[in-house]
């Protein structure tokens, strides 16, 4: 399995359940690993072939300013579940944390794996 991987990715955002924090951004980070959905790319070298980097960093930002969310969990969630079906991969791994929320804590957060899961009918 071939994995691309977006590390440190930091955003500010509206999150939380606190009544500041649906008014203060909070700097959040993200880190992906998100397999491809072919090898192609390796032997074409052809960027038709491959993930762009780019548009799952803007698509990423782009949710970020059109919803709110409450918990880490369902940001990680959301952000894999766009990355599955928009992206076709067949498993991402999603790590979102906040930054210096907690005195003495460097970043506390969620991580999270799926897979696309493919419904056979026998």
């Amino acid at each position: 399995m071939d994995i691309i991987f977006v590390h440190e990715l930091k955003v500010d955002t509206l999150i939380g359940i606190y009544p500041w924090e649906r008014k203060v951004a909070q700097a959040i980070q993200f880190d992906l690993e998100i397999a491809l959905p072919t090898s192609r790319a390796c032997q074409t070298d052809n960027f038709e072939d491959a993930l762009d980097y780019a548009l799952v960093v803007q698509r990423i930002n782009e949710t970020l300013s059109q919803k709110h969310f409450s918990l880490l969990e369902a940001l990680a969630e959301h952000i894999a579940q766009i990355i599955l079906s928009e992206f076709k991969s067949p498993w991402v791994k999603v790590s979102v944390a906040k930054l210096g929320t907690i005195r003495g804590v460097k970043k506390l957060g969620v991580c999270i794996e799926r897979r696309c899961e493919v419904n056979s009918v026998i």
